[in-house]
């Protein structure tokens, strides 16, 4: 508390209708005019005399007057002003702006999705809550970053994840990610979707821009918050292999259906043992765990009118549901404000990140196929390499566990600012530049040796890192004219990227003691290296105007040179974009219309580009190869990559119409909005005649359109004194195609690419069912067999061959869409989510498992035809898919994604424990789907064995069936409190 003087000063409280403190409202004596700010726990303290006027204000909240009258103390509630959404200030880019005055189509991540949520990446918070935002995660691999689409795919072959700033300094292309930023430091989130909003970052908005404001201090003492969680994880759906008894059923089927005589229950040797013994091995259940997570930050922020501070300290720690899987990840993070003069402002955002990956892993692809007879242990108690003796194929899932395997990754990111304001009849004008730096170093490494099935010990190290540097020159002017206000905003920029990397690697160690500390040890050695550099100079300008706070305008243009581009054609490209917006409410013949309570119309159009290629990509270049010449091994070199020094940016023009609404004082609010996107000169590589000494050169050729709509809907559906419920609705429509590939009007069937057609088609075998026993094949498939998969005759030859293929489906959702009901009673909050993506169709690896000739186990979810249960669905063991169908199925899902109870405790409460205040909460996530989908889940890519490079060396730590780690179901308890 404040020491007082009676009838001189006043202190107390600031809250919210909630009796949650109100930091950063403003308090003013209207007579003195002295101003004071309410710390982080909502207090003030201001002089005052008996008779004088306080005025008590904040954003977003209806101001309240009140005449002081000698009180020592005041505390005060505000209410939510019923404009709220309109006052409120978002970032857009190079600035802020009130949401009313917005033209583009900017969309803020609600506040909600930004607490409370066991999530390790904010991507993951915001999957499902946006409309037009497809968040997808093919892997739930401890610390992985999902992939974001904003507004579905433009380019054929270029990149579409959208570019990220964080405090106004871009994340992307500094080697970083979203992994590197503690979702608890975050204030605020906005999108940028359509061309007027995005335009503004160029090139690197083509593809949507995520805007990122972390938290910063505020006025007051210091005030120290502590928010935690911890947890279990465990796999929300498991696709069992078949148990003892199944797996000898199949085995007999398999050999009956293959006219092959029966020998024993089993199919191999080495099981045996355990078949006579009646013993199985669950060996999911080996390679799986309890899966914990848990999450600590403690931030302190606070400040004085000039110099104002947010320090926090994150630390990570997750154990996946799969041995040897685990994330961890320290962080910390400096922000710091500080008014050095009237006129100069400087400020830091400072973080390091600190991920780690390390250690061996259990193979879940592995664990699928093997037999339950299979033997996990030698006598020894080390892992028996071959289960399934004398069967070579199939390799022990948990291998990986006896390897050293490290990977890691540290991000140094360094920004800072200083804002000049100018007086007197400058007034309006500021200039801020912005300096940021990131190091990013890797560092990875792998060592293989006898335990793991590795006679020779094999050895790899990798080393890496990225330099890169952000410059901007920031003049902004804001001028109010009578009913005229103007906003001009001028840039002049520049990024650089360094890159470079190492690698070492050897093969034959006389034991495996070293490994990978000492690489020179090994017999044959293997070193490379690389480096690249990139670099991106730019010149923005972008003029804001409205009239009366009716007419609005935005003016865009921004100029990008950029490196990746060739020499024969400027490396420069102008995207400009405009919009107009209208606040209807605004008008005189409105006010008598007291159901809208807020109606704006907005259209925009603009031009935005893709660099889409790589550096050095329009260079001619050739790659060093060994050879022998005269029985010596020669260096020599080959040709790498044909150049085109023509190449310019993919192009696209974006259209966009949008209609923000509030009915009924605001109870009901939301947005509607349409798009249109056009893209050309693709970048895409035309196949060569490969006499020429190359096989594809990258050409400025095709075009797409990309059209969606898309809406958000807020409602008070109930709002009682104890008892309030809020529904939010999110859909999204998306529709590419191609509409040109290579001018010539034909299309490209080697990629799948199809004029007329979505980017991501499946193109496929129609099946039809399944051959029964007596059914006439003659006519359709006269090579089918009963038990064989029944495809549909398209072209009707009497034979299936691949002119039969058609299109099946698109990969991509035709519509997602989100729900998120929030109920209120008194302290207690309930808010449940659920999240859905509808229309897509996907190859599905889980229905291709190939038996192998029966030397593997397969999922007891996934059947077989007999002629006893005459399946429609699933073929006959013995059937060999010599067409490579790939099972397409309906991808389609809906998830419970996730439900948080909290209990905010009341000021009275806080009071008691000197608190400033507390929350507790249990969260789920991923708790149900629903699906017609068989396998482990629609949304997640699982890889078959021989994929990729796993085929080659199972053992190793490859790329692919690393990421076989599905959906996981996670509960938490966790506290958010702040002392006083």
């Amino acid at each position: 508390m404040y020491a007082q003087t009676p009838g001189s000063e006043t202190s107390g409280v600031i809250l919210d209708v909630k009796g949650q403190p109100i930091p950063g409202a403003t308090i003013k004596n209207e007579k003195t005019a002295k101003v004071a700010i309410s710390d982080g726990n909502g207090r003030y303290k201001i002089a005052a005399a008996k008779g004088e006027t306080l005025t008590y204000t904040f954003v977003g909240y209806t101001s309240k007057t009140i005449v002081f009258d000698n009180q020592n103390q005041l505390n005060i509630t505000l209410t939510e002003a019923s404009d709220k959404t309109l006052n409120e200030v978002v970032v857009v880019g190079y600035g802020t702006q009130k949401r009313s005055d917005v033209t583009g189509s900017v969309v803020s991540v609600p506040k909600s999705r930004l607490s409370q949520l066991p999530v390790t990446n904010i991507l993951q918070s915001i999957q499902g809550a946006v409309a037009g935002v497809n968040i997808t995660s093919s892997s739930s691999v401890p610390g992985s970053q999902p992939n974001a689409l904003i507004r579905g795919q433009n380019s054929i072959s270029a990149s579409a994840g959208p570019y990220v700033v964080v405090d106004g300094v871009p994340l992307t292309k500094t080697g970083g990610s979203l992994n590197d930023i503690n979702p608890n430091d975050i204030a605020s989130v906005e999108i940028l979707k359509d061309a007027s909003a995005t335009a503004i970052y160029g090139t690197n908005g083509s593809n949507g821009v995520i805007l990122i404001t972390t938290k910063r201090g505020t006025t007051g003492k210091p005030v120290i918050r502590y928010n935690g969680y911890a947890g279990i994880d465990n796999i929300a759906h498991i696709l069992e292999p078949r148990s003892g008894e199944e797996y000898v059923q199949k085995y007999a089927d398999f050999l009956k259906q293959t006219n092959q005589t029966q020998t024993r229950p089993v199919p191999n040797v080495g099981e045996l043992a355990a078949y006579n013994a009646g013993t199985t091995t669950d060996w999911v259940d080996e390679a799986t765990q309890q899966g914990v997570i848990q999450d600590h930050n403690v931030s302190v922020s606070g400040g004085t009118s000039d110099v104002k501070y947010f320090i926090s300290g994150d630390y990570l720690d997750q154990k996946g549901v799969i041995k040897g899987y685990q994330f961890n990840r320290i962080g910390l993070r400096s922000n710091l404000d500080v008014n050095v003069t009237s006129f100069l402002t400087v400020g830091t955002s400072l973080f390091l990140t600190s991920n780690n990956f390390d250690g061996g892993r259990a193979n879940l692809l592995l664990a699928t196929a093997m037999s339950p007879y299979g033997q996990e242990y030698n006598a020894n108690g080390s892992y028996k390499i071959f289960p399934m003796e004398p069967e070579l194929l199939y390799t022990n899932p948990l291998l990986g566990l006896k390897t050293t395997q490290i990977s890691r990754t540290t991000n140094v990111n360094g920004n800072g600012y200083a804002e000049i304001k100018f007086p007197g009849a400058l007034t309006g004008l500021k200039f801020r530049l912005n300096a940021g730096y990131t190091y990013f170093p890797e560092r990875r490494g792998s060592y293989v040796g006898r335990l793991a099935n590795d006679n020779n010990g094999t050895a790899s190290s990798f080393n890496a890192s990225t330099n890169s540097y952000t410059i901007e020159n920031i003049l902004t002017y804001s001028k109010d004219i009578k009913k005229h206000h103007f906003d001009f905003t001028a840039l002049y920029s520049a990024q650089e990227r360094k890159y470079n990397s190492t690698t070492a690697g050897a093969v034959g160690f006389i034991n495996d003691e070293l490994g990978l500390d000492n690489i020179g040890s090994g017999a044959t050695q293997t070193s490379s290296s690389y480096r690249d550099r990139y670099g991106l100079n730019s010149q923005m300008g972008r003029l804001f105007y409205s009239y009366d706070s009716r007419y609005l305008l935005t003016l865009t243009a921004r100029r990008d040179g950029s490196s990746v581009f060739g020499a024969n054609t400027t490396k420069y490209g102008v995207f400009p974009s405009a919009a107009i917006g209208w606040n209807i409410t605004n008008e005189s013949f409105m006010k008598d219309i007291k159901a809208i309570s807020n109606l704006k119309l907005r259209l925009s159009y603009g031009k935005t580009g893709n660099e889409a290629v790589g550096v050095y990509k329009t260079i001619t270049t050739e790659g060093a190869v060994r050879s022998p010449f005269n029985g010596i091994s020669t260096i020599g070199v080959a040709p790498n990559n044909l150049g085109n020094i023509l190449l310019q940016w993919e192009t696209t023009k974006t259209a966009n119409l949008g209609l923000d609404f509030g009915l009924l004082n605001n109870r009901i609010t939301g947005s509607i909005e349409a798009y249109q996107n056009k893209t050309s000169g693709l970048l895409l590589s035309r196949s060569l005649p490969i006499i020429t000494g190359y096989s594809n050169v990258l050409e400025n050729i095709g075009k797409t359109t990309n059209k969606g709509l898309e809406l958000t809907l807020t409602t008070q559906n109930f709002a009682g004194k104890n008892f309030r419920w809020e529904t939010m609705i999110v859909f999204a429509t998306n529709k590419n195609k191609i509409t040109d590939l290579y001018g010539d009007g034909k299309d490209d069937l080697g990629n799948r690419w199809f004029i007329g057609q979505p980017i991501n088609v499946v193109y496929d075998y129609k099946m039809t069912g399944v051959w029964q026993t007596g059914e006439d094949v003659s006519k359709q498939d006269p090579t089918a067999k009963p038990g064989s998969l029944k495809f549909a005759d398209l072209n009707g030859d009497g034979k299936i061959t691949a002119d039969d293929r058609t299109i099946l489906g698109q990969t991509a959702p035709k519509w997602t869409g989100g729900i998120t009901n929030t109920f209120h009673y008194k302290n207690l909050n309930l808010s449940v989510f659920i999240q859905t993506a509808q229309g897509m169709t996907k190859n599905n690896p889980d229905l291709t498992y190939g038996d192998e000739t029966g030397r593997r186990n397969t999922p007891a979810e996934i059947g077989y035809w007999t002629p006893e249960n005459q399946s429609q669905t699933r073929p006959a063991l013995s059937y060999n898919n010599t067409l490579g169908y790939g099972y397409a199925s309906d991808a389609s899902y809906t998830r419970i994604k996730d439900v948080t109870l909290s209990y905010v405790f009341s000021q009275n409460m806080l009071d008691k424990l000197h608190l400033g205040g507390l929350t507790i909460y249990a969260s789920g996530r991923n708790l149900h789907t629903f699906t017609n989908w068989v396998g482990w889940d629609p949304e997640q890519t699982f890889y078959t064995r021989g994929s990729g490079n796993s085929g080659a060396n199972q053992q190793a730590f490859s790329a692919d069936w690393t990421n076989n780690y599905p959906v996981t179901r996670t509960f938490v308890l966790g506290l958010n409190v702040s002392l006083r």
